[in-house]
């Protein structure tokens, strides 16, 4: 979530310097692309030993390793791919007529 806010919060910065609405949501996900990444493998790497464990207690972290693990991949794709592109048509619909 923090990571969205940021990359949204860069955006509206490149924005107010004068950039076009597409360059500025291009430019604000490639540079916050390696930052949210980064982040992602980190943690989910902090749960592979959980989901590969096959001692006691294996049949409750197990489950519940694979579901962090997933729930970051998703989460990353959404910050990476959705958000801009919700952020590029709501954008466009609250820019007035000219």
């Amino acid at each position: 979530m923090l990571n969205g806010l940021v990359m949204i919060t860069f955006i509206n910065q490149l924005r107010h310097e004068g950039d076009d609405l597409d360059d500025a949501i291009l430019r604000g996900a490639l540079t916050r692309l390696r930052p949210v990444l980064m982040t992602a493998l980190v943690a989910s790497m902090g749960f592979v030993p959980m989901a590969l464990a096959t001692g006691r207690g294996a049949e409750v972290q197990r489950p519940l390793a694979t579901v962090v693990i997933g729930g970051l991949i998703t989460s990353t794709l959404l910050t990476l791919v959705v958000l801009p592109a919700l952020y590029r048509i709501f954008e466009r619909r609250n820019r007035p007529a000219i």
